[in-house]
C-alpha cells in the first residue's frame, strides 16, 4: 500500500470519531484568551493518544510533537487555531452552540478537528518517516494582538525549530472535495482606526458660537479617501474603510464629541506606516480646519501574509497528487487578514483553503454569520490532505 492510500485509509477510518470531536468542539465554543476547556479537551485527547505535548504555552495555546525516525532529520509545524466569535448561532442541528452569544462561526472547530486527525494518523505511522512533526493548537487568532505572537514568544518556533509551517482554513467559496491555494502575498495586514473629533458642543441654531464635530468629522472621512484615490501605489492593494461613527448629540444639540471607527488594510509594511502618518496628518489639519481638534489611534494589528512560492507549489502538488487536478483551484489576493501571517514573517509558510459548501443542501452561508456550516465530509479531506502534505515534506 502506498502511502496516499495508507493515508486516505486512515482518515476515513477516523472519520466518524472525527465528526464527533469537531460537534463537541462547535457546541462549546470560547471566544479569544478564553479558550481554557478547549484546551483541555485537546489536551486530553493527545494525552489519550500517547502524543507528547505542552500546554499553556503563550496563554492558552498547545504545542505537540510526533517523532518519527532520525527526528532531528527535519521539523515541520502544523497550525490551527481554537477561538470562536461573539456571534449567536442561528442553525438549527444537534450541535448548536450551548454559549449564548458565541459560536464558531469561522471554521475553527474544523480547524482543531483536522489537525487532531492528523496527529491521529501521523502517530500511528511515525515509523513510516524520518523527522518531527509539530502541532500547533494556536488560540486567540480572532482578536489583536492574537495568540500567535504570544506562542511565538513562547517559544512555539524553537526547540525543535521547524523548517515550514502549514496552516489550513476552512473555505465556503469552494465546493467540498476542492481546496485552493496562492504563492507569494495572499492576506492583506489589518489595523484598528480610531479617529476623536473633540470641540464646543452646544445648541445647533447658533453653529457660530459652537464647533460642529459631525461636520469636522464628514469632511474628515471624504478627505481621508484621498489616501487611498491619490497617495497610494495602484499596484499595492490598500482598503481604507470606516464603519462606525458615534455620536451623543441631538437633532438640534452639537455634540463635544464624535469617534469615528474603521480598518486600514495593505501588502507593503513601507507603505503601511506613511500612509499611518498621513491618516494622523490628514485628520489632526482637517479638524483643525473645522474649529475642532482630532486625536487618532491607531492599533496595529497582524502583518500581511506570504505564502513562501516554493513550500506553496510544493504543497500544491501534493494536493493534486491526494485529490486530482480538477480538485485543486487558485486563489486570489484578499484584503482579509490573518495572525498565521506572523508565522509567516519568521519561516517559510503556506496558508492553503479547504472547501466546505455543498449547494445541493444549502450550506452556503459565509464565514462570520450566524449561518455558517460546514459539510462534515470536508473534515476526513482536510486530514488527510494535511497528513499527506506533512509527510510529502519530510521526504
Amino acid at each position: 500500500m502506498n502511502i496516499i492510500e495508507e493515508v486516505k485509509g486512515q482518515a476515513k477510518a477516523n472519520s466518524e470519531m472525527l465528526v464527533e470531536i469537531r460537534r463537541h468542539l462547535h457546541a462549546n465554543p470560547e471566544l479569544s484568551f478564553e479558550e481554557t476547556k478547549t484546551a483541555l479537551f485537546i489536551s486530553k485527547t493527545l494525552t489519550e493518544w500517547g502524543i507528547e505535548h505542552k500546554t499553556e504555552v503563550g496563554g492558552n495555546g498547545i504545542v505537540g510533537l510526533i517523532k518519527g525516525k532520525n527526528p532531528d532529520k527535519k521539523v515541520v509545524a502544523l497550525r490551527a487555531d481554537m477561538d470562536a466569535l461573539p456571534i449567536s448561532e442561528q442553525n438549527e442541528c444537534s450541535y448548536k452552540s450551548v454559549n449564548d452569544g458565541v459560536m464558531h462561526a469561522c471554521g475553527h472547530d474544523v480547524h482543531m478537528t483536522c489537525l487532531l486527525g492528523v496527529a491521529h494518523i501521523l502517530n500511528g505511522m511515525k515509523n513510516r518517516f524520518e523527522g518531527t512533526i509539530k502541532l500547533i493548537y494556536q488560540h486567540a487568532e480572532e482578536t489583536v494582538p492574537g495568540g500567535a505572537i504570544q506562542m511565538i514568544e513562547a517559544g512555539a518556533l524553537k526547540n525543535p525549530k521547524p523548517s515550514a509551517i502549514f496552516g489550513q482554513h476552512v473555505f465556503p467559496e469552494l465546493e467540498v472535495g476542492k481546496v485552493g491555494f496562492k504563492s507569494g502575498p495572499y492576506m492583506a495586514s489589518n489595523d484598528e482606526i480610531t479617529i476623536y473629533v473633540n470641540g464646543r458642543g452646544g445648541h445647533a441654531a447658533m453653529p457660530e458660537r459652537f464647533d460642529d464635530t459631525v461636520l469636522a468629522a464628514a469632511h474628515i472621512l471624504v478627505a481621508l479617501q484621498q489616501i487611498v484615490s491619490r497617495k497610494s501605489d495602484p499596484q499595492i492593494p490598500t482598503v481604507l474603510s470606516f464603519g462606525k461613527i458615534v455620536t451623543n448629540g441631538a437633532m438640534n444639540i452639537l455634540p463635544e464629541q464624535v469617534s469615528i471607527h474603521g480598518t486600514f488594510r495593505t501588502f507593503s509594511e513601507e507603505w503601511r506606516q506613511k500612509a499611518h502618518q498621513l491618516i494622523k496628518e490628514i485628520a489632526i489639519f482637517t479638524a483643525k480646519a473645522n474649529g475642532c481638534t482630532a486625536k487618532v489611534e491607531i492599533k496595529k494589528g497582524y502583518p500581511f501574509l506570504v505564502n513562501e512560492e516554493q513550500l506553496t507549489g510544493s504543497a500544491r502538488k501534493a494536493a493534486i497528487e491526494y485529490l486530482g487536478k480538477e480538485n485543486v483551484v487558485e486563489l486570489q489576493k484578499r484584503m482579509t487578514a490573518e495572525d498565521f501571517s506572523r508565522y509567516s514573517q519568521i519561516i517559510p509558510a503556506c496558508f492553503y483553503r479547504l472547501g466546505t459548501a455543498n449547494q445541493e443542501k444549502g450550506i452556503v452561508s459565509n464565514l462570520h454569520t450566524p449561518t455558517f456550516n460546514v459539510d462534515e465530509r470536508s473534515i476526513e479531506i482536510g486530514a488527510g490532505l494535511m497528513a499527506y502534505i506533512a509527510l510529502n515534506q519530510l521526504k
